[in-house]
């Protein structure tokens, strides 16, 4: 599949179109003009893009939840419930796994099951098959803007039905979505399907709607060292800066340092904003996301706090303009709207209580340094290999092993660099495979982990990424030997 990081022009989009809501009954009742009207009735504070921007002018984190079930009249309760008894900014509709891949018909046996049995049969709400105006329904339950949460390589219609629905945000991209969701997809087929999603948006922008785009930043999860979340999201955010999107949020998961977690969500705005101007793009409004830990939890509910609290520090000191909340039930399932509610309650009392102090550190610009170096060397890597086209070298950069993303399933993912903490806790990288890095950040990574080995008497080797997945949920950041 040829591909170019280059606007999709009007002809082809339009082509592209009729077979895209052509996928499924629903895609019949999407009209672009109606849904622009729609958007430009709905009141402000519905519209993601505004309050971040707000809240970024103002210096505060806001919050918001994941969650999602398959019954409208269930999910506006849900919606309902962590608007108010979770005192949530913010609200998702996280979409469910037969949706994300495009298997309708399953989704709607799950829609019809979850009725039957009066308990919910799919894990999310299943937009497509609910069409536009359920999804409006549901959109027009609440007070504060909602956003569109899922993991689907091909998102197209997806998109179609809850943009025209009034969803005013949208998560994913064509790396993030693909190499920790993925088996057999090639990267050339995710950018290619998500230039779509970003020129839909871009068409909304264009008349006069502006919808958030936000490249899902933790990847896989756990342990993924700062600069890979944010080469993949930098060339997200570019990918769909050239189709016209205008106002984007970066992510960064939370690893566990707090120095190294604030000195990565300052460099994440930094340097998607140098990027973007760099290659022509200077006015896309740029807002950063943290999501707390998504790695393995304490199953004790209030060990789980500890945990959320932790990440509601890192948001609140790095003055990341969102956070994306865990719950108490992490370890055990889904939870229940009463726990989601409380996640969220916690992350609120944290981040307003430290909103006024700024955390400074003497460790603090070193740590940035590090991340801004290792990431130009990533991204610049990208650009190098796609001979200045950012949407192929990054297929390629993918396939080099460049950018590679730790314990992704997707066999187009190299898969050789392996991460682990330092003696502090912050993520090293024990074996750097194929990554463009300078032999001094090499030396300064096989330091680090030295470091730490020489402490714990042990060789540095895989064993200590098996204790580190593992730590946070025994109670420790790093998985030392003794533990």
């Amino acid at each position: 599949m040829d591909i170019q990081n280059k606007r999709i022009s009007d002809g082809e989009f339009a082509q592209l179109r009729q077979e895209v809501l052509a996928q499924w009954p629903t895609g019949r009742d999407v009209d672009l003009e109606e849904a622009v009207a729609y958007h430009k009735s709905l009141p402000q504070c519905q519209n993601f893009s505004k309050k971040l921007l707000a809240a970024k002018a103002a210096g505060k984190t806001l919050v918001q939840p994941r969650a999602g079930v398959p019954v409208v009249e269930e999910h506006i309760k849900l919606m309902q419930y962590l608007e108010e008894h979770g005192e949530a900014d913010f609200l998702p509709s996280t979409i469910d796994s037969y949706t994300r891949q495009n298997r309708y018909e399953e989704a709607e046996n799950g829609i019809q099951e979850s009725i039957r049995l009066g308990r919910a049969m799919l894990n999310g709400f299943p937009a497509v098959n609910h069409g536009v105006a359920n999804c409006r329904r549901v959109v027009e339950s609440v007070n504060v803007p909602m956003q569109v949460r899922h993991g689907t390589p091909d998102a197209r219609l997806l998109t179609e039905i809850t943009y025209a629905g009034g969803f005013t945000s949208y998560e994913g991209g064509g790396i993030s979505y693909n190499l920790p969701y993925c088996k057999n997809i090639p990267m050339e087929r995710t950018i290619r399907d998500w230039q779509y999603v970003d020129r839909l948006t871009g068409l909304y922008e264009e008349m006069g709607v502006s919808i958030n785009r936000e490249p899902y930043g933790p990847l896989t999860g756990t342990l993924v060292p700062p600069c890979i979340s944010h080469a993949a999201a930098i060339i997200e955010a570019l990918l769909a800066a050239e189709q016209g999107v205008k106002n984007i949020t970066v992510g960064y998961g939370q690893c566990g340092n707090l120095v190294q977690d604030i000195a990565a969500i300052r460099t994440l705005q930094e340097l998607t904003d140098e990027y973007l101007q760099k290659y022509g793009y200077s006015d896309v409004q740029v807002t950063t996301v943290l999501h707390q830990w998504m790695g393995g939890f304490p199953a004790d509910e209030a060990k789980a706090f500890g945990v959320i609290s932790s990440g509601s520090l890192i948001a609140a000191l790095s003055k990341a303009t969102k956070v994306i909340v865990k719950t108490p039930h992490e370890a055990v399932g889904i939870p229940t709207m009463e726990a989601n509610a409380e996640g969220l309650r916690c992350t609120k009392q944290v981040v307003n209580m430290l909103s006024d102090q700024i955390y400074r550190d003497v460790t603090l610009d070193e740590e940035m340094e590090i991340i801004r170096l290792e990431t130009r060397c990533i991204v610049d890597k990208c650009f190098e290999l796609g001979n200045g086209d950012i949407a192929v070298g990054v297929c390629r950069g993918v396939e080099a092993g460049a950018l590679d993303v730790p314990f992704a399933p997707c066999r187009f993912n190299a898969g050789q660099m392996l991460p682990c903490r330092d003696n502090n806790g912050a993520v090293r990288i024990l074996n750097p495979g194929n990554l463009p890095f300078t032999q001094e950040l090499k030396d300064f990574h096989a330091a680090k982990i030295e470091a730490r080995a020489q402490a714990e008497k042990r060789k540095a080797s895989f064993q200590m990424v098996i204790d580190d997945v593992y730590a946070i949920g025994k109670g420790r950041l790093v998985g030392r030997p003794k533990y």
